[in-house]
């Protein structure tokens, strides 16, 4: 008996070691600052356009020292769309945590179905709908990266503007942005004056910084400077001049976005209204109300109401949408 229990506790204190052991090593492939580091460099990588050999080498070393997950994700086609879309949003989350929790929250949404009563046409707009809202938190932290982005851009091209007239090189303009400009557009120059300085051709860079920072302004400004690089010219005069056109472009589509702000609110009040007065009237009078979807007549109202409704939503949002 003392020999059994003596082999029992041998037995739990290796398998508490091991256990242990696992743990560290699952969060040291994961979870540790090298880990992230080298995640953070791959997604950067994976998220350019355009990369040279040594890029490349880069690269596929970096997918050697990820996990096996991340590796197999990477064999997907256009994963890259993800990394990019990802690096845009500027979220600490790499590929694999977000598919990872769409997948949970696709479940979670299944598991509702099943323990509360509802049609059957529910679960795939439950499922669907929770597994979507990791990916639009994404979008909506990438469309406010890209907004301070174009914020930032006429300030830091004054700023290299300034640089190369005291006597500065481009490269070396580039290198006071991302070291004096705050992110996140000082983290993106950082990036394109770090691949200048493994190699890759100044035009190369600038095409990558325009993949992973997709703004008119700043495609203005890689396309002057590319012209510039082939014809010559003032460089610095030239920046100037583009972030004086920035701004008056911000100017004007702040007056814009003024005057339409009225088709705005009228096309959120009347998206609004209807449902608001169906939920009121369904409170105070349900029977009422309950006549609209369970006779056939109602629901064929109900259908060409919604889809009149959608159109119109369409169209008002297309009238005041005015691209500047």
């Amino acid at each position: 008996m003392d020999n059994l229990l003596l082999t029992f506790i041998v037995i739990g204190f290796l398998a508490v070691v091991l256990l242990l052991e696992g743990g560290f090593m699952l969060w040291q492939g994961t979870r540790s600052p090298e880990a992230r580091r080298l995640q953070r460099r791959l997604q950067t990588l994976s998220a350019g356009g355009i990369l040279s050999e040594e890029s490349e080498l880069i690269k596929e070393r970096l997918r050697s020292s990820a996990s096996g997950l991340e590796r197999l994700l990477a064999r997907i086609p256009r994963i890259g769309a993800l990394d990019r879309l990802l690096q845009q949003s500027g979220l600490p989350v790499t590929p694999t945590a977000l598919v990872g929790t769409m997948i949970v929250a696709g479940m979670l949404g299944f598991l509702v179905f099943l323990f509360v009563p509802a049609r059957w046409w529910v679960m795939p707009l439950l499922v669907f709908g929770l597994a979507a809202c990791p990916l639009v938190r994404v979008l909506l932290a990438r469309r406010s990266r890209l907004r301070k982005v174009e914020q930032q851009l006429p300030d830091a091209l004054e700023l290299m503007s300034r640089a190369m007239r005291a006597g500065h090189s481009f490269p070396s303009a580039m290198g006071m942005v991302a070291t004096e400009v705050p992110n996140p557009i000082g983290g993106e120059f950082r990036v394109a004056f770090e691949e200048v300085n493994y190699g890759v051709a100044m035009q190369d860079a600038l095409s990558n910084l325009c993949v992973r920072v997709p703004i008119t302004d700043l495609r203005f400004f890689v396309v002057a400077v590319g012209a510039q690089r082939e014809s010559g010219g003032n460089l610095a005069e030239l920046l100037d001049k583009l972030a004086s056109l920035v701004r008056a472009r911000f100017k004007l589509l702040g007056t814009i976005r003024v005057l339409s702000s009225e088709g705005r609110l009228s096309g959120w009040i009347l998206s609004i209204l209807p449902f608001a007065l169906l939920g009121v009237i369904n409170l105070i009078n349900p029977h009422f109300m309950s006549v609209l979807w369970r006779d056939p007549a109602g629901l064929y109202a109900i259908y060409a109401g919604l889809t009149l409704m959608a159109i119109g939503i369409f169209w008002m949002w297309r009238t005041v949408k005015i691209r500047v």
